[in-house]
């Protein structure tokens, strides 16, 4: 691994630190090195807030360093050039003086999109572009998917029995006096990680009245997401807890055309959602070939009938095991 590569690494990891309070933000670490010597670093920490380069500059012993011209500044993604709700970063780099600047991945953004790199290069900054670009991207795969496809980054979510059935059905639920209970405890957890990951959540009519769900992220740090659903038929009574005070809700009646809620979601800057149920919903998103992540949970028992779960092979390769679960993720080259 080059200088460049271990550099860019460690503005990954700081990068990481702002995930669950950025978005529709992107996350980005920056780092500034001298004499093979970290002097500074920093992260966007959340939204509104300084961008990565701005807090790496601050944290500079300036006792030392009074300005950083010797330095070189590593940053995960295109240094900004625009007003937003903070000035333009490639401004602070050119007052600093700073000679070289390193870019894992350029910023779609169509307010920067190459500007930053190319004021810096006419500058006589040298700049380096793609550093670590694949794994850049990938940490920023929700933001990109906006501004680069014009639409949220799709992740798909259910659990199921070893025998493909993710719930009972109402009667089954009247005769047994009780849900299917598939998760365990940690997966429970990592679904609330995961809604913390995505800006927004859905489900249909039906999970919404036979669930009653609040969608938060009880059981994990960060925001709550959006929540979104489906009632073409006006059937949620506007007492289910949905519409509580915890988080903003979003009811698609008229229009549940899947393209049309991806368009209208992105129109509101909101780069992911997450889809988890029911069965009704994720097979129609599935065979519209509109979505980017699969995550399924498999218990290691079987109920013989009930509510049938999507239809979709599950990868070849083993699933990660949760305390007896098996949890299988991967990746859908989506048709949009």
């Amino acid at each position: 691994m080059s200088d460049d590569e271990i550099y860019m690494h460690r503005c990954l990891q700081l990068a990481k630190l702002g995930e669950y309070y950025v978005a529709p933000n992107p996350m980005v670490g920056a780092v500034l090195v001298q004499d093979g010597r970290i002097i500074g670093e920093g992260w966007h920490h959340r939204f509104g807030g300084p961008h990565a380069e701005v807090e790496a500059f601050r944290s500079v012993d300036r006792t030392r360093y009074p300005r950083c011209a010797d330095a070189v500044l590593y940053v995960s993604l295109e240094p900004c050039s625009h007003y937003g709700k903070t000035p333009p970063c490639v401004n602070l780099i050119l007052q600093e003086g700073v000679r070289r600047v390193v870019v894992g991945c350029l910023d779609p953004n169509p307010c920067v999109s190459g500007r930053g790199v190319s004021i810096l290069r006419e500058a006589g900054v040298e700049v380096v572009v793609g550093v670590l670009e694949a794994q850049c991207r990938s940490l920023n795969r929700r933001f990109l998917c906006l501004h680069e496809k014009h639409r949220p980054y799709v992740v798909l979510k259910w659990a199921q029995t070893a025998d493909g059935y993710m719930g009972y059905t109402p009667g089954q639920i009247t005769e047994r006096g009780q849900r299917l209970q598939i998760s365990n405890p940690v997966t429970k957890q990592i679904v609330h990680k995961m809604r913390a990951e995505n800006m927004a959540i859905m489900v249909g009519t039906n999970t919404a009245l036979q669930d009653n769900p609040r969608l938060l992220t009880t059981h994990w740090s960060g925001r709550n997401p959006v929540r979104v659903v489906l009632d073409r038929h006006g059937r949620l009574p506007l007492e289910s807890q949905l519409f509580s005070d915890d988080a903003p809700t979003l009811v698609y009646r008229e229009n549940t055309d899947w393209r049309f809620i991806l368009q209208d979601l992105a129109s509101r800057q909101i780069h992911s959602v997450m889809v988890e149920g029911g069965r009704t919903l994720l097979q129609t998103i599935i065979d519209t070939g509109i979505y980017d992540e699969v995550h399924v949970e498999v218990a290691p028992f079987c109920v013989g009938e009930g509510i049938k779960a999507p239809a979709v092979a599950l990868p070849l390769l083993p699933g990660r095991n949760i305390d007896g679960n098996l949890l299988y993720e991967w990746t859908h080259t989506a048709a949009c």
